[in-house]
């Protein structure tokens, strides 16, 4: 159930407004010089590694997260009642009731013209996407934290970024052919939003209350 979450985090996270608009601004990034099947190959293999870059640093947040949960696994019903309240204040934050200017979203241009200058683009732009899809990455680092496991706190980031990676890479062979979606999703951005506020509170409140521990435990 955890990592379907942040799974679904990650996906939501790739169609934010402030990371779907810019979608063809970062596949030109890894535009080759050629046409045709040669270029199509060297756009998927560079987005490919600026996926793996950024997919690094959550990896290594996630461990950073999943240790500090198990030091603190003793008080695990506090840390469940503190991340649950944060991972609420985001959703309040992504409905506009408690404005957070820190996720707000940041543009810097670059060029990747090669697959170890794609990996590289995806370690820096972690960094500045941080702020855009600050609300979903942090619900995804409070579940982390709360696992209580170094293992797991890696493996669910790991999780999320497949769900935001994925997308990205479907994208970059199909951009063309995406538009009509991706314009869509644009015009419902409010419904889009609303909805992906209400779902980071619904996850906060059953993180607070106890019952996602409870709801894991009835699975396994």
């Amino acid at each position: 159930m955890q990592y379907f979450i942040t799974f679904l985090e990650g996906i939501i996270s790739f169609i934010s407004p402030c990371m779907l608009p810019l979608l063809p601004l970062y596949i030109s990034y890894f535009t080759a010089e050629s046409d045709g099947e040669a270029n199509k190959k060297k756009v998927f293999l560079r987005a490919l590694a600026f996926v793996v870059g950024f997919s690094a640093v959550f990896c290594v947040l996630g461990l950073f997260a999943g240790t500090v949960g198990t030091f603190l696994r003793k008080y695990q019903t506090i840390l469940n009642i503190i991340c649950g309240i944060i991972v609420v204040i985001f959703g309040l934050s992504y409905l506009e009731i408690i404005p957070i200017p820190f996720f707000k979203g940041m543009t810097r241009s670059h060029k990747a013209t090669s697959v170890l200058s794609a990996f590289l683009f995806g370690v820096i732009y972690s960094v500045s996407l941080s702020p855009c899809i600050g609300a979903f990455l942090g619900s995804a680092l409070m579940l982390a934290s709360t696992s209580g496991s170094v293992a797991k706190g890696v493996t669910l980031l790991l999780a999320y970024s497949l769900g935001m990676g994925i997308p990205f890479l479907i994208s970059a062979l199909l951009l063309d052919k995406l538009k009509n979606t991706f314009k869509v999703i644009k015009k419902h951005y409010k419904i889009i939003n609303t909805v992906c506020g209400i779902f980071l509170i619904v996850i906060g409140i059953v993180m607070a209350t106890g019952l996602l521990d409870k709801l894991l435990g009835l699975i396994s």
